[in-house]
């Protein structure tokens, strides 16, 4: 498949380029005193990551710990309430940990141990990221500093907890609006203190060069598996694929199998309260070109230029920025970016969970939404969604603010 003169058949081999851009998209804007830190983390990746013996235990990993390959469940009770077009869902729910974070965080956290690191730190919103990251770090013996905004950890209590048990050593940020920017604020300062002896694990496909990248590629064995799977079980490749989108790693694991099959793609933006800045977090809807955290994307900005304010239901989408890799599939046409409210993800939540028995993540109930909406105005055909986490984190915040519907 070609779209302005990109041939998806090698635009692996081709994005990001040697310093880390997806067309004008990415880089690495960092202090000088990172500088280095980054390129051993880059060099790191090029040759370790490539070995046919890191390649071997990150499999036996994959297989015996997380529990993958994660299955793809037909929706047959919502597909006939909706009209009959066919809804599937990818179920990284049941990755270990419940979530699709795990993923990337054990190949992280592999590549620290093969660098000889005895840390690894991190940012989280939903705390999905922390507790995958905390459980890599078990896994390998490895320290773990996780850096988490003080609304957050009130609406995620269940995984505050998790991590704790886990070992991982839970600093609370309450700067700012004390989510998920701020979160990731404070564990560069952290990291620019400690490089030498540990890694930044950061936790979706944003960051400087080369972290967009090694997500995006640990993350892809959501899209190999999914394009796979649907294949055998229904003859054909589904019709549209949809993802929630906040820095965007679920989204970039599933789009990465389909990016050059005559599939629809759909990215799903957090619209929060609705259009006014600070209401949502919808920066590929609403933004303009900027750059935060050592990258240049997508962001919203304030009247100063510097990253606005953001909201979301959702504690794992509240990010004033998307991937730079986002940012170019919405520019060549390749991946549609649309939004959901609240109201409607919210609905989406409870409507999977008495339907289907599956009770979702709020960040997976965006792509739930949008899913439902675009089922009634394809009227034929089929939808695979990425059900990126369960919502047992959720339940409480989303019982208290919204009662039992």
């Amino acid at each position: 498949m070609k779209i302005q003169n990109i041939d998806f058949d090698t635009y692996f081999k081709q994005y990001p380029d040697k310093n880390g851009f997806f067309g004008k998209y990415g880089g690495a804007y960092i202090p000088d005193d990172l500088k280095k830190a980054m390129e051993e983390i880059t060099e790191a990746y090029y040759t370790i990551c490539k070995s046919s013996k890191f390649i071997s235990e990150l499999r036996q990993i994959r297989r015996d710990f997380q529990g993958r390959p994660t299955p793809i469940s037909h929706l047959d009770r919502l597909s006939t309430e909706l009209g009959g077009v066919q809804l599937y869902v990818k179920r990284e729910d049941l990755n270990h940990t419940g979530a699709h974070k795990l993923n990337h965080c054990m190949g992280e956290a592999l590549l620290a141990k093969y660098m000889g690191k005895k840390k690894v730190i991190a940012e989280t919103g939903a705390g999905q990221h922390g507790v995958a990251l905390a459980t890599a770090a078990a896994y390998f013996g490895l320290e773990c500093d996780i850096y988490m905004g003080a609304v957050d950890i009130k609406k995620q209590a269940p995984n505050v907890a998790r991590m704790k048990i886990l070992g991982a050593n839970v600093i609370e940020v309450s700067e700012g609006l004390a989510t998920l920017k701020e979160a990731v604020d404070a564990a560069f300062v952290a990291y620019c203190k400690e490089y030498k002896d540990c890694i930044y694990c950061i936790g979706s496909t944003v960051g400087p060069h080369p972290f967009p990248m090694m997500v995006r590629d640990f993350q892809s064995v959501v899209g190999i598996e999914a394009r796979e799977q649907f294949l055998n079980l229904t003859g054909e490749l589904p019709d549209a694929v949809v993802a929630c989108v906040g820095g965007g790693s679920n989204a970039m694991g599933l789009f990465s199998g389909f990016l050059n099959d005559p599939v629809d793609i759909y990215g799903v933006e957090p619209l929060g309260r609705g259009k006014t800045l600070g209401d949502h977090a919808a920066s590929l809807a609403y933004g303009t070109e900027g750059i935060m955290h050592g990258f240049n994307s997508i962001m919203l900005k304030d009247e100063n230029g510097e990253p606005a304010p953001v909201y979301s239901v959702a504690s794992g989408l509240d990010y004033p920025s998307s991937g730079p890799e986002h940012a170019f599939l919405r520019d060549l046409g390749r991946v549609k970016y649309d939004v959901v409210n609240d109201d409607e993800t919210i609905h989406a939540f409870f409507t999977l969970a008495k339907l289907e028995g599956i009770i979702p993540a709020i960040e997976s109930s965006h792509a739930v939404a949008y899913a439902m909406k675009l089922a009634k105005k394809m009227g034929k055909g089929s939808i695979l969604i990425n059900l990126s986490g369960r919502g047992d984190k959720d339940m409480d915040y989303v019982i208290e603010k919204y009662g039992i519907r």
